[in-house]
């Protein structure tokens, strides 16, 4: 992809979320076929049985995953279903010195003897813009989504029959060329991942304090903020920490520019309910460039409007935000992302003062937006938007 289209996707993208174009249709896209190349050995049924009783985030993952890869020239090489293993790499590989490393996450659950997965064209689709905006190789959306229901096919018994757990997917793609030249790298691996999720909530949803980050910025305008780069990610460490150091579970963004227009929590999106029940309406911050299109996010907008809650984007200050909890004009506020689904915000600190959202408690919008949601994703009820897709 050349430089010019990859700005003008990314000078684009927020202007078509302002129009009220979709930038993530429903579309019933062909699935590649992935090679098996499994060697048969697993683990036993009992090692698998003890670590989804505990399965935590992150900490253990599957016997297999799927790999592609690609060079200039060539293109990108077949698919293949492989063991699970470490990887050989070049202390030369460009994506250790420049950052040309991008990922997606997203997840199946169990529904009765198959799975379930949730929106992964979207995902397919966000991770092609990720590739353009990192002047990366662009993954094939069919490649993305044959690797997807490859794995989960593969995997299905690391799916516990528990609507709070998961199988989380963590695609990735970095560049593998080897040499220390800054530009595009000529070679590029992507690989798809699996790991059984618990229950983020395990003693039921509990709201989390924030601290309204100053000192720091996670995206600029013009930046990589609207790409899931694995660089925006480890420039957030040093805020968290500090949030931490305040007392606060999580840190929230604020603009580049005026350091006083809300953006996101951690890698979360954040939306603010107005009112209460049948006047309750959504205002999430607008797209700009520098927030990431989330796909929670945009799942949530849907469905409130199809629920009956209006739901739109706005500006929302930090000035706002006080004033609008201490009058009750904002009774609610959440953030919400794959990981999570959706996280109320109970307090918020800042250098010059702290507050309380509401009464502190996980609000009624917030509660029923995230049951319903977790009710389409593992098959509860019913998919008015063709979201899920059955796997096995």
């Amino acid at each position: 992809m050349s430089t010019d289209a990859a700005t003008n996707w990314y000078r684009t993208a927020a202007e078509m979320s302002k129009a009220g174009v979709d930038l993530y249709p429903v579309t019933d896209r062909e699935r590649a076929e992935v090679v098996d190349r499994r060697s048969g050995v697993v683990r036993s049924q009992l090692e698998r049985a003890e670590i989804l009783a505990d399965p935590g985030f992150g900490r253990h993952f599957t016997d297999h995953m799927v790999r592609a890869d690609w060079a200039a020239g060539s293109g990108w090489g077949e698919p293949e279903l492989v063991d699970y293993a470490n990887l050989s790499l070049d202390p030369s590989s460009m994506f250790i010195h420049y950052g040309q490393s991008i990922f997606e996450g997203l997840k199946a659950y169990r529904h009765g003897q198959g799975a379930l997965t949730f929106r992964p064209e979207a995902n397919a689709v966000r991770f092609v813009r990720s590739a353009t905006r990192l002047s990366m190789a662009e993954l094939p959306e069919e490649v993305f989504l044959g690797a997807v229901e490859a794995l989960v096919a593969a995997e299905s018994d690391w799916i516990a029959d528990d609507p709070e757990k998961s199988l989380y997917l963590r695609p990735v793609e970095f560049a593998t060329e080897v040499g220390l030249g800054v530009r595009p790298a000529n070679a590029y691996t992507f690989l798809l991942l699996a790991s059984p999720a618990g229950a983020y909530f395990p003693q039921g949803v509990k709201p989390v304090s924030v601290w309204l980050s100053t000192e720091f910025v996670r995206a600029a305008p013009g930046g990589t903020g609207e790409a899931k780069c694995s660089g925006n990610y480890a420039a957030s460490l040093v805020a968290q920490a500090h949030a931490a150091e305040q007392g606060c579970d999580q840190v929230v963004w604020l603009d580049a520019v005026e350091r006083r227009w809300v953006e996101e929590m951690g890698g979360m999106n954040l939306v603010f309910v107005y009112g209460s029940g049948a006047s309750a309406r959504l205002v999430t911050p607008e797209l700009t460039g520098t927030l990431l299109p989330g796909i929670t996010r945009d799942s949530l907008l849907k469905l409130a409007r199809h629920l009956g809650i209006p739901a739109e984007e706005g500006r929302i200050s930090i000035e706002d935000w006080q004033a609008g909890n201490e009058s009750g004009e904002i009774s609610e506020v959440f953030a919400c992302g794959t990981a999570a689904v959706v996280t109320p915000v109970g307090s918020v600190k800042s250098a010059n003062a702290q507050w309380t959202v509401g009464d502190g408690q996980p609000g009624p919008v917030t509660m029923r937006l995230r049951h319903a949601l977790l009710d389409i994703q593992t098959g509860r009820a019913e998919d008015p938007f063709g979201w899920v897709h059955r796997v096995g």
